[in-house]
């Protein structure tokens, strides 16, 4: 084993030990509601993160975690602390996306919760992966455009702006334009692998 390689498993191991297990880490994040973190429940943190490691641009992660817990870059600096658990705990959500997307795309899978008549309920994931964007929103212009839109449809469709109105405009009523909502959430594992498909030649130009 090369030595950046056990150094990689030992940082690893490291994080893995120091992070907060997901049961608790939403229950902390909903203990931090009046500091307004941009995770109040694990699936707006879960497609948060998903929209950070399949983006247009890689951004330093204090730019992008500490707004997602609420916590200030110096938290990073301390361990042994709950933000540091809630940060190591975010850092391997990301790591293991980004090692899914990598290895095995088939195999991700959103964490979504339920409705109360069972369905899949995707608005907090896209909640959460739409203020991601909204970080670099410039950035993300290209799939914002009439042609390249439906990548972001499934979840876009899913998202209510500040009034809480459908970020798409008024949707249809009738029985199919439910069953649409009602599956939609099975397309978005294949558009985020997609969305990180289109991004990767800029994204990483510079590491070739």
């Amino acid at each position: 084993m090369s030595r950046r390689r056990r150094s990689s498993s030992s940082s690893s191991s490291s994080m893995a030990a120091a992070a907060m297990p997901l049961d608790e880490l939403e229950a902390w994040l909903k203990a931090r509601a009046k500091l307004h973190p941009v995770a109040t429940s694990l699936p707006v943190l879960d497609g948060y993160v998903a929209a950070i490691v399949a983006g247009p641009v890689s951004i330093s992660p204090p730019d992008w975690i500490c707004p997602l817990l609420a916590i200030d870059a110096d938290a990073f600096n301390y361990g042994g602390t709950p933000e540091f658990a809630a940060i190591s705990a975010v850092a391997l959500r990301h790591n293991d996306i980004s090692n899914v997307l990598s290895t095995a795309p088939h195999r991700f899978a959103p964490v979504h919760g339920r409705k109360s008549n069972g369905d899949v309920d995707a608005r907090p994931w896209c909640q959460g992966f739409r203020a991601a964007m909204r970080l670099r929103l410039s950035a993300w212009a290209p799939l914002l455009d009439i042609i390249h839109h439906g990548l972001l449809l499934p979840v876009l469709l899913h998202c209510v702006d500040d009034q809480g109105r459908p970020l798409l405009g008024p949707q249809r009523p009738g029985r199919q334009t439910e069953e649409f909502l009602r599956n939609a959430h099975a397309d978005i594992p294949g558009v985020v692998e997609a969305m990180r498909q289109y991004w990767m030649p800029t994204r990483y130009a510079r590491a070739r």
